[in-house]
């Protein structure tokens, strides 16, 4: 694995002073001003190097110069041109921008990097403290800086405070142990070797038979994660729902009502149902017990990233992927602690009086601060933790310029998790109502909070519901005012949406924190899976039909999960990364040679899978104007907007209708009872409803 880039003989600045600066190497350039601010004091100096900002300044008679990436400026790729052919085992680190064509700026950061090397006689790697941020500044160092990748110091911190940084670069330690990094190489090569051979053997197979191409990906951790949800999905279409009757009394007790439902939750008859309301209406109830009971909750701990990501997705309906991109500039404007970390706990040093010093003096938390600090309480900490990172905090910095919405709301969201931690354990009283009407048994809860504790501080996302218990106490009785039967059917396995699929990545060891919302957001760009509750496209289950018949390793969770630990063992410095690349090559080598020889049949599934998904696309059922058009959903040009348009309107046909521009729609199997036209359901509100899309239909109603 070499670096193909050009060498430069250039030098910046004056190598002579004090025998050569102090290069300082950051991830991004935000965070590459806000260590030049830090250290001195905003007296840094700005300038330009092949088209890239950096800051120079002196500090105790040192110079140093900061400079940054922008994320990673090197990838893995292999040596062929030939985009086409497989399989593909020999690769090699390039600059970016010799491999991807959106990576362009790549080389201007490389070529000032290894300008600023020149005249640098000490490195500092000052890239974010995890796999990636190890992996980017050991390639920086080792390639453009020409090998300082051992020699050089490192930087560790988890926020962008001055106080922080500060601390940071007073204790910098020797960049000895380079088992984070090697673990992020390897793990860049081995996905890298999945993906390019899967992906090209499933993109070439239609196309060796000669029909339609398209790009259609697959990958070591987006296998398995695609496999959950079409196991999932085919427990949905097996699925064979059971009918049941549920019985519910309303009750009066001194002129106010209350509901109770029949002791037999599921009553499987309709006889049976209608005998117990025969012999229940106009009857008179018996409270048998009123069973109380006090529960305590406790606070929830402070968020690692998988706890942030789903709680964001429950509390504010934004995607983990949405997540993780607004929780890191909310990182580089030092609002927050490092996103990327698993832990659920906050380290004994960090100074907690201070940050809530800092949030104290925003209105909206300066009560529950005021609270916090004269009871003294101590912060409750989870389970797990991260060697590089603690759990994700506030800062108890204040916003420099304001925050869009999803961005404030996310902040608020952090910072209420943080002081509820702080906060006692709730109360809550619960209430089990039990009555007897002519022998049969009627059921009543009622929960209610006592005692608020620290759901006050996390305020509208702690969700607490509380429920009047019924207005009853045992031996008295209340009147019967109706009872009534109603039918229901036994709900089908619910599908994963992206906060409880990341779950289960999380649960089964799949991909790591930093890279699991990426792989959700590839399934949904790649059309194997769709809407807010993931269903899984016929493209989809393609793509798993064929690897569980040809290529069973690449939607196993064992396989995947063995890689990882593997991974985690070169992090530990317990492996080595080549031996690991080795066996996943090997093992790799054994799955493409079952799907090379089998490439007709691979083919044809996926090829009839894209033709499917062609000629349903937008298709909403036959035209009632010309009888032999298809009604399709179809966007215009220059408004954006959809509406319903003739297939035949390059004939003549003229039938159109508009369509509502939100939410996303769904055929129905029948047309229109009324007019013929087609039916559709809508969906991403509060319930999914139907409509015909004939805005003159005689029968059409609003929802």
């Amino acid at each position: 694995m070499t670096d193909r880039a050009p060498q430069s003989p250039q030098v910046w600045g004056d190598p002579a002073v004090s025998g050569g600066y102090t290069l300082v190497v950051c991830e991004k350039p935000d965070a590459a001003k806000r260590v030049a601010d830090a250290l001195s004091g905003g007296r840094s100096a700005a300038s330009q190097v092949e088209g890239t900002t950096v800051f120079s300044f002196a500090k105790d008679g040192e110079e140093f110069v900061v400079c940054s990436a922008q994320g990673h400026v090197y990838g893995v790729s292999d040596p062929a041109e030939e985009r086409t052919v497989y399989p593909v085992f020999d690769v090699e680190w390039y600059p970016l921008n010799l491999v991807e064509e959106e990576s362009a700026s790549a080389g201007r950061r490389i070529a000032a990097i290894r300008k600023l090397a020149a005249g640098a006689a000490r490195f500092v790697n000052a890239c974010d403290f995890d796999v990636e941020g190890e992996t980017i500044g050991f390639n920086l160092l080792r390639y453009a800086c020409g090998g300082k990748e051992k020699g050089a110091l490192r930087a560790r911190f988890s926020t962008l405070t001055e106080e922080d940084l500060r601390r940071s670069f007073g204790s910098l330690e020797p960049q000895a142990a380079d088992g984070l990094a090697r673990a992020g190489r390897a793990r860049h090569v081995i996905d890298f070797l999945w993906g390019i051979n899967l992906s090209r053997a499933l993109s070439q197979s239609p196309l060796g038979l000669g029909h339609r191409f398209r790009t259609v990906s697959v990958g070591r951790v987006q296998g398995p994660t695609l496999g959950f949800l079409a196991k999932r999905e085919r427990e949905i279409r097996e699925f064979v729902p059971t009918p049941y009757w549920k019985v519910t009394g309303v009750f009066e007790k001194d002129g106010r009502e209350f509901s109770a439902w029949y002791a037999e939750e599921k009553v499987r008859t309709k006889a049976q149902a209608e005998e117990v309301r025969a012999a229940c209406r106009g009857g008179t109830a018996v409270v048998v017990a009123v069973q109380r009971s006090q529960v305590q909750v406790s606070p929830p701990p402070p968020f690692s990233l998988g706890d942030l990501q789903k709680e964001a997705y429950r509390a504010l309906r934004i995607p983990p992927s949405r997540t993780l991109q607004i929780a890191e500039g909310l990182y580089l404007a030092a609002l927050i602690s490092y996103p990327r970390t698993s832990s659920q706990k906050l380290p004994p040093s960090l100074d907690l009086r201070r940050i809530l010093g800092g949030l104290g003096r925003v209105r909206a938390y300066s009560d529950a601060v005021e609270e916090i600090l004269k009871s003294g309480s101590r912060t409750v900490q989870g389970a797990r933790s991260d060697p590089a990172h603690p759990a994700i905090h506030p800062t108890g910095e204040r916003p420099q310029r304001p925050l869009d919405g999803q961005a404030a709301s996310l902040l608020d969201l952090v910072v209420r998790r943080f002081l509820a931690g702080f906060g006692p354990p709730a109360r809550r009283e619960l209430v089990d109502v039990s009555m007897d009407v002519g022998g049969h048994r009627f059921k009543a809860l009622g929960s209610r909070t006592t005692f608020p504790g620290w759901m006050d501080y996390y305020g509208r996302y702690a969700g607490r519901r509380d429920q009047e218990p019924p207005p009853v106490a045992e031996g008295e009785r209340a009147g019967v005012v109706s009872v009534t039967v109603e039918e229901k059917f036994e709900q089908r396995p619910p599908r994963y949406n992206q906060g409880s699929l990341l779950e289960k990545m999380e649960s089964e060891g799949i991909g790591t924190k930093a890279t699991r919302a990426d792989m959700i957001s590839t399934l949904l760009s790649r059309g194997y899976a769709s809407g807010d509750s993931l269903t899984v496209t016929d493209l989809g289950f393609a793509v798993v039909e064929a690897m569980e018949k040809y290529a069973p390793s690449v939607v196993s969770t064992e396989l995947t999960r063995h890689v990882e630990e593997m991974l985690e063992g070169v992090e530990e410095g317990a492996g080595g990364e080549a031996d690991v690349v080795r066996e996943t090559v090997r093992t790799a080598a054994e799955q493409l040679a079952e799907l090379f020889a089998n490439e007709g049949e691979v083919g044809r599934v996926i090829d009839a899978a894209i033709a499917g998904e062609a000629s349903k696309a937008g298709a909403l059922g036959g035209c009632p104007v010309c009888k032999s058009g298809t009604l399709r959903i179809v966007r215009s040009r220059t408004t954006k907007k959809r509406f319903v348009g003739c297939s035949n309107y390059p004939s003549g046909c003229r039938a159109s209708a508009p369509l509502p521009q939100r939410g996303t729609l769904r055929p129905a199997a029948k047309p229109c009872e009324k007019c013929s036209w087609p039916v559709v359901y809508v969906s991403g509100g509060r319930r999914p409803w139907k409509l015909c899309v004939n805005p003159d239909c005689p029968g059409r109603s609003k929802p």
